[in-house]
């Protein structure tokens, strides 16, 4: 953990210094470290406005994360494959001598959080004060030291557009209490379980273990949900030598409104299984589903069989996918990326909302998409599907035009060029430090 004056990281920063290890935590050269540069200046100033009683600071960063392969299928504890991305939040952080964190998101209120009382506190659910204190109050349960700190915040994770800023919130609030006062010692796999409780307990919202995984582990993540303990691996494939880019486009559809068409993709496929005595469909076997077709017809509903069917495919390509990258296959993952969006559209059927068929941006996104790439790329919905986004992986010589075309449809700004970020949550240090 490196504390420096608010000086001295400004002048590594504008000098170039730090470039290296920006390049490497964030996996993008591509990118060029100047627009990185300026984020943490840009942050090193806020907190400087907001902290100018606070002379040494470290400078923090976790990664929002983009969903690869396994839709809707971790509630279902299948197999998912995950992406940190190069978007992330960002903090400037300096520890207090007292029991109190002081958090300044660019743009919200001081958020304020006396260690003393960690118990949840029912007026602050769903804020950023009950993960603040939940993550704090979970380090304790554990045996971990928590202790106070000031920190100004950034986000360059776009809320609502499926890459998660709540996790990587969560994980950026459980780095900095691991490096501050734990020797940086504590697995990011624990960060993660942390956060998820926080956002259960705390915050008030049942969510999976998938966005802070992949948050506080970075790269490529495979999670098999189906055991006692989720069973996490990191895929060491190198995604900046396949000629291909990442964009995640936001379709300018709001999920506002559509909390019953979510809940009902769960309970639907609960529902198939409670008809194999099971609570979730990975307890099921797949040619047992199959055997039982004709049984399953009229004593659940179609659109729960075609939704089970999906899962038994979708999370036996999530495994598929994690295998062929491993084995440098990347036609072969590009090809199952194509299957996933396939499946997704036509058994899932989350591309657009069914009381409202005439609006379907997300279907709309998708033709256009398949128009540029023809046999080349793959695309698909993204995250949980009838608005939001869409995700393609585009190879270099098509990159302007699907740019071009995606914001001709959905604006300037909407199509968004991502790298997959080899780390996780992190304190930034010297370049050295990352080989670690």
């Amino acid at each position: 953990m490196q504390l420096k004056s608010i000086a001295v990281w400004k002048g590594d920063l504008e000098s170039g210094a730090l470039d290296p290890a920006l390049q490497r935590l964030y996996g993008a050269d591509s990118f060029g470290a100047p627009k990185l540069r300026q984020r943490f200046l840009e942050a090193l100033e806020g907190f400087q406005a907001c902290f100018p009683e606070r002379t040494l600071v470290g400078l923090f960063s976790a990664p929002g994360r983009t969903e690869i392969g396994g839709n809707h299928t971790d509630h279902q504890l299948g197999w998912v494959l995950g992406a940190a991305v190069s978007l992330d939040v960002i903090g400037v952080v300096s520890p207090r001598p007292d029991n109190v964190i002081r958090v300044q998101s660019q743009g919200y209120p001081l958020e304020e959080v006396d260690l003393a009382h960690l118990e949840p506190v029912e007026g602050e659910k769903e804020t950023s004060q009950a993960l603040i204190r939940g993550i704090a109050a979970r380090f304790h349960q554990f045996g971990y030291r928590i202790g106070g700190f000031d920190a100004y915040t950034t986000s360059a994770v776009m809320k609502g557009g499926g890459l998660s800023s709540s996790a990587a919130f969560e994980v950026l609030i459980g780095t900095v209490l691991n490096h501050l006062y734990n020797g940086g010692l504590v697995d990011p796999q624990r960060i993660a379980q942390v956060g998820q409780y926080a956002e259960n307990v705390y915050f008030g919202k049942q969510c999976g273990l998938m966005d802070q995984m992949v948050s506080a582990v970075g790269g490529f993540v495979s999670i098999n949900f189906g055991g006692e303990q989720p069973e996490i691996r990191q895929i060491p494939f190198d995604f900046s030598r396949v000629h291909h880019h990442l964009c995640v486009t936001e379709v300018g559809s709001s999920h506002e409104n559509l909390s019953e068409e979510y809940s009902a993709i769960p309970a639907e496929m609960k529902a198939v299984a409670a008809c194999f005595g099971q609570d979730a469909l990975s307890r099921v076997l797949e040619e047992d589903f199959y055997l039982a077709l004709p049984q399953l017809h009229g004593r659940v509903s179609d659109r729960a069989i075609l939704r089970a069917a999906h899962f038994f495919g979708e999370t036996r390509r999530a495994k598929q996918q994690a295998q062929a990258l491993e084995q440098g296959d990347f036609p072969g993952f590009l090809a199952l990326v194509r299957q996933s969006g396939l499946s997704s559209f036509r058994w899932l059927q989350n591309i657009f909302a069914p009381e409202d068929p005439t609006h379907q941006p997300v279907a709309l996104a998708l033709l256009a998409s398949e128009r540029i790439l023809g046999e080349k790329g793959a695309c698909r919905v993204h995250g949980g599907g009838f608005a939001g986004t869409i995700q393609a992986f585009v190879p270099d010589e098509l990159l302007c035009a699907y740019v071009k075309a995606m914001e001709a449809l959905f604006g300037e700004g909407s199509c968004h060029q991502l790298a997959i970020r080899p780390w996780g949550g992190a304190a930034l240090r010297t370049p050295e430090a990352y080989a670690e």
